[in-house]
């Protein structure tokens, strides 16, 4: 397969059909069969830890690349501009380190956003506030 159709849905069908990329915005994901013709049905999560998706006005990105290291054929792909690009194939060494990057990048992701939420509210200073201090200051005078 060389090239996909992209469709956006609101729900993604029971059928899959082949050379097709759904899009449910709704959900975040993405779907569509293997483009190397062995028939899985493969899902991308569009989301800051997972898939990237752009949308030119004509034709759909997905970024970064989709291994799919969990099926027999192991095929590796771009999806841009919706054409289907074909990359190298990963050992088994390198699928490892990229499975331990995707972790590590996910987990910096939500730790980030977890110790955010931890810290203690700060006072926001208002008008009121600074007008108080300013006027303070001339009666000190």
């Amino acid at each position: 397969m060389k090239m996909l159709q992209h469709k956006f849905v609101e729900f993604i069908p029971h059928k899959i059909e082949e050379g097709i990329l759904y899009i449910s915005l709704d959900y975040c994901t993405a779907i569509h069969r293997c483009a190397c013709g062995c028939g899985n049905e493969v899902v991308t999560p569009i989301s800051p830890t997972d898939w990237k998706l752009s949308f030119n006005g004509k034709a759909i990105s997905l970024h970064p690349s989709i291994g799919n290291w969990n099926f027999e054929c192991q095929s590796h792909y771009w999806i841009k501009n919706n054409n289907v690009e074909y990359a190298g194939r990963w050992t088994k060494e390198e699928i490892d380190v990229g499975r331990v990057q995707d972790k590590n990048h996910k987990t910096q992701y939500f730790e980030c956003d977890q110790s955010l939420s931890e810290l203690p509210a700060k006072p926001i200073k208002t008008k009121a506030r600074i007008w108080s201090t300013i006027a303070n200051f001339f009666k000190l005078s």
